[in-house]
């Protein structure tokens, strides 16, 4: 293959990729259309044009045979007469008629078929036009549907979602650390607490075991409740109580 040839074939390629990426569906369908009716158009005057030349020859074939049947008069007319010459020359002028009269005849044959053709081929068209009206409403329709789903795709995919994901992603992250930092708080807070509560119970036991031998030093039960109308009674020993605890300590401090 030459180097013009392919470059001829590379041009014509790219012709034809612009052409139909330039062809509106709906554009190429209305001159479609277009085309079909002008088409309709001179199909029509066609037929017309047979017609009316189909009954021109008509009339010049009843001419015909009108003067072929007057020269027939007059030819039995110059023999009735005695003019045979008359009469020869008068059916020279028939016979001529009648040849005009059979052309006449073929070409309307001819005609009459050719009309019939025309009519069938302006009906067809008719048809076609119909269907084509029809084809083309439902194809722009569908053209139409497809630009609007084209548009919302495009739209669709013009959305940048993972930015948003992202942040969805980030923020959750971020509610996490803030749920695990107030539960670690919220633990640290009551491990405080207990080890208030046991820091109270350690000091009653020890309140607890001095009751106890302040009770056996006095020689009453550690936790025997005092009766009704003995406080003076408890105020008094109060004093010795701690006398006796001050001895304690003394005695421990020597030993």
């Amino acid at each position: 293959m030459g180097l013009f040839d392919r470059i001829g074939r590379v041009v014509r390629a790219n012709l034809n990729d612009l052409v139909s990426k330039a062809e509106d569906p709906e554009k190429i369908l209305e001159q479609a259309i277009i085309e079909m009716q002008e088409d309709l158009i001179q199909l029509r005057q066609a037929v017309a044009q047979a017609i009316a030349q189909q009954k021109r020859s008509q009339q010049q074939y009843n001419q015909a045979q009108s003067q072929a049947n007057q020269w027939q008069s007059r030819a039995q007319l110059a023999l009735q007469k005695g003019d045979e010459n008359l009469a020869r020359e008068a059916l020279q002028r028939k016979k001529g008629y009648v040849e005009t009269a059979n052309t006449l005849k073929v070409n309307m044959d001819q005609q009459s078929t050719q009309v019939e053709t025309l009519k069938r081929n302006l009906l067809s068209l008719e048809s076609k036009i119909s269907e084509a009206k029809t084809k083309k409403n439902m194809l722009k329709a569908r053209a139409q549907a497809a630009k609007a789903n084209e548009q919302l795709n495009n739209v669709l995919g013009g959305i940048n979602t993972g930015g948003a994901t992202a942040a969805f992603d980030r923020m959750e992250e971020k509610v996490l650390q803030m749920e695990a930092r107030s539960t670690a708080a919220a633990e640290l807070t009551g491990s405080g607490l207990e080890e208030q509560f046991r820091v109270l119970e350690a000091g009653s036991d020890v309140d607890d075991e001095l009751a106890a031998m302040k009770a056996q030093l006095s020689g009453a039960p550690a936790n025997q409740p005092q009766l009704e109308g003995s406080s003076s009674e408890g105020s008094a020993s109060k004093a010795d109580v701690d006398r006796e605890l001050e001895d304690l300590r003394n005695e421990l401090n020597k030993m």
